[in-house]
């Protein structure tokens, strides 16, 4: 599911850094939540075997069937984590999508006023893409609260280190692709199957329309990306040249 880190200085470091933010919270958590992420880390860095039976430990992951979301819900599972896929539904969302959510047993939300806001942004001609991930992970937060679920998860690529894992109010947030150092391609491999790259929602793809100026954050939420180490310099070009296309 997940491989070793052999000779990679980065990723090492920054496992070891996953470690210590692990110490950080391990108050707030389970015993067992605490010894199985603790062994997935170890797992990465050492490749130490470990018992992946199933826990009593449910996590709200915040679910989008893209490439990061799609393989922490494996993995996390794989560890023997009860995960609870949730998936905010917004208007841009084909069907499709939201049927194929459901064979991983998606629960659906929702965000009130989505589209008056987001307008809003467009109308400013200000990035859309930020706003939008902080209602759909409020709203991800709201449902853990409700069904009173201790960690939240997301498939952040770049919050690594000390901000991978942390004490967020009441909740316990984990980016585990950051957690674990998974780059985008180690991502895409998980999912064993062909995954069409390509930057934006049909969303995001009209309002650049109306402002083309989306474009430049397009790019340059993609080179930060790209020197985080996140992605590397093939699907960079990829995506940024999907971005231009538009």
């Amino acid at each position: 599911m997940i491989e070793r880190i052999k000779d990679d200085f980065v990723k090492s470091y920054r496992l070891q850094q996953s470690l210590e933010a692990l110490e950080q919270v391990k108050g707030d958590i389970s015993e067992e939540a605490y010894q199985r992420l603790g062994d997935l880390l170890r797992y990465r860095l050492y490749g130490e075997e470990f018992e992946r039976s199933k826990i009593d430990e449910k996590i709200a992951l915040a679910f989008s069937m893209g490439s990061d979301s799609t393989a922490s819900l494996l993995i996390l599972r794989w560890a023997g984590f009860e995960v609870i896929p949730v998936m905010v539904k917004l208007p841009q969302m084909r069907d499709v999508v939201l049927f194929r959510a459901q064979s991983y047993g998606a629960v659906f939300v929702e965000i009130p006023n989505y589209m008056e806001i987001i307008n809003d942004q467009i109308q400013k001609r200000a990035p859309i893409c930020g706003k939008c991930h902080s209602m759909i992970m409020d709203a991800v937060k709201n449902y853990a609260r409700k069904n009173r679920i201790k960690i939240v998860a997301s498939g952040d690529l770049l919050s690594f280190g000390s901000i991978s894992i942390y004490k967020d109010g009441d909740l316990i947030k984990l980016n585990l692709p950051a957690f674990l150092a998974i780059d985008k391609r180690e991502a895409i491999k998980i999912l064993s199957r062909k995954y069409a790259l390509g930057f934006g929602c049909s969303l995001w793809k009209g309002a650049i329309k109306n402002a083309p100026i989306l474009k430049r954050f397009g790019i340059q939420r993609v080179l930060r990306e790209l020197r985080a180490g996140a992605i590397d310099k093939e699907i960079a070009n990829t995506l940024i040249r999907d971005i231009l296309k538009n």
